[in-house]
């Protein structure tokens, strides 16, 4: 076996381990109240004199929100109301039900100038998300390992799964990619290397592409060098909010 493919071997080896590690965290450990990351919580630091854009949290397939609470802690102590979606659960459901229930969420809350934090399939419930009616209170969207134009993998998986949708031939994979309109207020974060959707991680027409030095589609949203680019991106896509 040649090094780079040893290399990729362990790196997904050690991917997988980070998810089931959080996964089972989520859901053996203890319950955390999302109310920490909104003002008044213990993890959100209130700054009246910089308001910070609000934040909707928008986790992967067979993710709880609580798959993304290093970045809830990151932004909510960078001064940002964080709020979750927890009617998701383990985010099994179609994209476009998905979306819905995002756009209801934030017109049941009042939130407007919202930028969504995504991971994985979050990614395209945000961008189907914005191109709704719900779209008017989004400001933008910073997307991490979304597989914009599918995964070669996906086959893989028994027709009728929740992964089985990411196939390139998927009809609302195909449809999300031919609309570009809202393509200039995403921020697409891409790992240096992503064991379930290479070579899909950039977005055509970005408002940005950025590009990980760190490998793995779930262990790169621990990596520090992440929660910086996203709290750059944040607070970028919040200050030019319409």
């Amino acid at each position: 076996m040649n090094p780079v493919a040893r290399l990729r071997l362990r790196t997904r080896a050690a991917d997988y381990a980070y998810a089931l590690r959080h996964e089972a965290r989520a859901f053996l450990g203890p319950r955390t109240d999302p109310a920490r990351y909104l003002p008044g919580g213990g993890w959100h630091r209130v700054d009246a004199a910089v308001p910070r854009a609000p934040v909707l949290l928008l986790p992967g397939v067979y993710e709880t929100w609580r798959f993304l609470e290093p970045l809830a802690a990151h932004l909510a102590g960078a001064g940002h109301p964080v709020h979750v979606l927890s009617t998701l659960g383990v985010n099994r459901r179609p994209v476009l039900d998905a979306a819905a229930r995002a756009g209801a969420y934030l017109t049941e809350n009042d939130l407007s100038g919202v930028v969504l934090v995504a991971h994985s399939k979050g990614g395209l419930i945000g961008k189907t998300l914005m191109l709704g009616d719900g779209g008017a209170r989004v400001a933008g969207m910073v997307a991490v390992a979304t597989p914009w134009d599918g995964s070669v993998y996906a086959r893989l998986f028994p027709p009728g799964s929740a992964v089985r949708h990411f196939s390139p031939r998927d009809r609302q994979i195909l449809a999300l990619a031919r609309e570009r309109g809202v393509n200039a207020r995403i921020v697409a974060v891409a790992p240096a290397w992503d064991p379930h959707i290479p070579g899909t991680g950039e977005l055509a027409g970005a408002r940005r592409n950025v590009r990980l030095g760190g490998s793995g589609h779930f262990r790169v949203l621990d990596d520090a060098e992440l929660r910086e680019a996203v709290l750059a991106a944040v607070n970028e896509l919040g200050t030019h909010a319409p």
